[in-house]
C-alpha cells in the first residue's frame, strides 16, 4: 500500500490522519495514432501523479493522490469512435463536489495534475474560489513542466514521440510497433490569426490529422520516456511539496 495513494489507502490508516493537498488527476479516453492506447492520458495521469506525490510524500508533504478521473473536453473529436466526451459544465459540477467534500473535511488545498490538452479549468477554478474561499485551488499540465527539446526530436503534441515515449516506457505491452504508428502530419488553418494563434477556435480533429495523431513518433523509445517520466515526477512533486508549505495568507512578495 501507498499511503498517498487513496485508492490503496484504508480507513485504520485513514481514521485519525489528516492530509493537507488533495491531488486529483485528470485524463481523457481519445484515439491516440494507430499505435497506441485510448487510456493514454488516463495512464499518464495516474503515473505522473502517483510517481509526483511518491516525491512529495517523501519529503514530508502529506498529499493524497485521488483517483484520477478517465473523460476530458473531446467536442472537436465527436466523429472520432469511442472518444469520450464531457463536457465543461460536467467538469464544473464534478470539482464542485470533490471541493465540497474537501472543503467539509478540512482539506484546504487542492491540485488538478491535468493531462489532456483540451481540458482547460482555469474559469472554473476562478469560479470555485468565490464559493471556497478558504481553499487554495490550483491546476498544472505536467506535459508543459519540461523544455521537451532537451527529451525528443520531433516536435509534436498529440501521440508524439514524447507520448510514445512515455507509454513504451510505462505500457509497452499496450503498444503496437511503431511501423504502424501513423506519420502525425497536422494540417494547418486556412485563417492566419490562427496559424500564429493569437486567435483561437476548436479545432475539427479529423480534419487536422488523418491517424488521430500530431507530431510524428517514429523516434520514440522507452529510454526516452523513462528519463522524462522522472524528471516530470521530480518537477510535479516539487509543486505539490511548494504548495503544503505555502501560507495561504503570504502567497506573494
Amino acid at each position: 500500500m501507498r499511503p498517498y495513494i487513496l485508492a490503496e489507502n484504508n480507513w485504520k490508516n485513514l481514521k485519525d490522519f489528516r492530509f493537507e493537498l488533495a491531488v486529483l488527476p485528470w485524463g481523457a479516453t481519445e484515439a491516440h495514432n494507430y499505435h497506441m492506447p485510448y487510456g493514454t492520458d488516463i495512464f499518464e495521469a495516474d503515473a505522473v501523479a502517483a510517481g509526483a506525490g511518491k516525491y512529495a510524500w517523501e519529503k514530508g508533504a502529506k498529499v493524497v493522490i485521488l483517483p484520477t478521473i478517465p473523460f476530458g473536453v473531446n467536442t472537436g473529436q465527436s466523429d472520432i469512435y469511442l472518444d469520450i466526451n464531457m463536457n465543461p459544465s460536467t467538469q464544473m459540477a464534478i470539482l464542485k463536489d470533490i471541493l465540497t467534500v474537501l472543503d467539509r473535511q478540512g482539506i484546504k488545498k487542492f491540485l488538478i495534475v491535468n493531462s489532456h490538452g483540451g481540458n482547460d479549468f482555469k474559469t472554473m477554478l476562478r469560479e470555485l474560489g468565490l464559493i471556497f474561499p478558504e481553499m487554495m485551488l490550483m491546476t498544472c499540465n505536467w506535459f508543459q513542466a519540461l523544455d521537451k527539446t532537451k527529451y525528443f526530436e520531433i516536435e509534436g503534441d498529440h501521440a508524439d514521440e514524447m507520448e510514445s515515449s512515455l507509454i513504451l516506457h510505462l505500457k509497452p505491452e499496450l503498444m503496437l510497433p511503431l511501423e504502424e504508428a501513423g506519420e502525425g502530419k497536422e494540417k494547418k488553418s486556412m485563417i492566419p490569426g490562427l496559424k500564429e494563434k493569437w486567435a483561437w477556435a476548436e479545432r475539427k480533429w479529423s480534419q487536422v490529422t488523418e491517424d488521430t495523431g500530431i507530431g510524428n513518433p517514429k523516434k520514440a523509445t522507452a529510454e526516452k520516456g523513462k528519463r522524462y517520466f522522472e524528471d516530470i515526477c521530480v518537477k510535479v512533486g516539487k509543486l505539490m511539496v511548494d504548495i503544503c508549505e505555502a501560507d495561504a495568507r503570504e502567497l506573494y512578495k
